[in-house]
C-alpha cells in the first residue's frame, strides 16, 4: 500500500511521513527551520527534477495548517506589502527558472542571517512597505531556483515582529503564499505532479498534526526562550548554508 504512494518505495514514503510530522512541529514551536530539514531529506531519496516543487507543495500544506491555527496574530500590513512582491518573485522566476553560481547564493543567504541575529538589526526602512514588497519578490525568486529560503524570510520577518506567535503566525501565513506561487512556477515549466499527488496530500495531513503539536508547545513557552532557540536555530542553519556555500564553490 505504501509503495503506491508515490514513485519512491514503501519504507521511504513511510520515513517521509513522519519527518512532515517531526519538521512541522519543530516550525511551528522554534519558528523556523523544518523547512530546511525537509529539503535536505527529500534531496537524499528523490529525483532532482521533483525535489523544489515537491518540497514546495508540502510546505504549502503546513504551512497553511499553522497560519490558518495562528491566523489572528499574523500581521496584516506585511502581508498585504508581501504579497505582490511574492507575485513579482513568481513571476520572474517562471520565466529565469535557472541556478545561481554555485556556493553564492547559499554564502548570501547565510550572511544575512547572521547579520539580522546578531548585528546591529536592519534599518526602519527596510521593514517598511517598500522593504517588504523587496524582500517578498527577492524570498520567492530565491525558492522558486533553490527551494528553501524559510531562514532568510525568517530573519526579516522577526525583525518587525515584538512576539513569538505573531512571528510564527506573519512567518507561516508569508510562506504559504510563497509556496503556493511554486504550484504556478512549476506548472508553466512542465512539471507533472500527479504522480507525486497523493504523497504530497498525506504528508500535509501528517504536517497538521505536527503544527498542532508544535503550537502546543509554543504555548507553554516564553518570548525569552523562543528568542533565544529562534536565533540559535537560525545560525546553525546559516552556519551549514556557509559550509554547502564553501564547499560548492571549492567544487566549481
Amino acid at each position: 500500500m505504501l509503495d503506491a504512494l508515490s514513485p519512491l518505495g514503501g519504507g521511504i514514503n513511510l520515513v517521509l511521513i513522519l519527518l512532515s510530522v517531526a519538521t512541522s512541529a519543530l516550525t511551528a514551536a522554534v519558528g523556523v527551520g523544518g523547512g530546511v530539514l525537509m529539503i535536505m531529506a527529500l534531496a537524499q531519496v528523490m529525483p532532482a527534477a521533483a525535489l523544489i516543487p515537491v518540497h514546495g507543495m508540502v510546505q504549502l500544506g503546513s504551512n497553511a495548517g499553522r497560519a490558518a491555527m495562528t491566523w489572528r496574530h499574523v500581521d496584516r500590513a506585511v502581508l498585504a506589502a508581501f504579497v505582490p512582491g511574492a507575485m513579482l518573485g513568481a513571476l520572474v522566476a517562471a520565466w529565469l527558472l535557472v541556478r545561481l553560481p554555485a556556493g553564492i547564493l547559499e554564502l548570501c543567504i547565510a550572511a544575512f542571517v547572521l547579520y539580522t541575529c546578531w548585528g546591529s538589526g536592519l534599518p526602519k526602512r527596510a521593514l517598511g512597505r517598500v522593504g517588504v514588497f523587496v524582500a517578498g519578490a527577492i524570498t520567492t525568486l530565491l525558492s522558486s531556483l533553490v527551494g528553501a529560503s524559510g531562514p532568510l524570510v525568517a530573519a526579516f520577518i522577526k525583525q518587525g515582529q515584538a512576539g513569538r506567535l505573531a512571528s510564527v503566525a506573519t512567518f507561516s501565513a508569508c510562506m504559504l503564499l510563497q509556496h503556493l506561487t511554486k504550484a504556478f512556477v512549476f506548472g508553466v515549466a512542465g512539471f507533472v505532479f500527479r504522480d507525486w499527488l497523493v504523497l504530497i496530500l498525506i504528508m500535509v495531513a501528517a504536517g497538521f498534526v505536527g503544527t498542532w503539536l508544535g503550537l502546543r508547545l509554543l504555548h507553554r513557552v516564553t518570548d525569552h526562550r523562543f528568542d533565544f532557540l529562534f536565533k540559535w536555530v537560525l545560525t546553525l542553519l546559516a552556519v551549514r548554508l556557509t559550509w554547502l556555500g564553501v564547499q560548492r564553490l571549492l567544487a566549481a
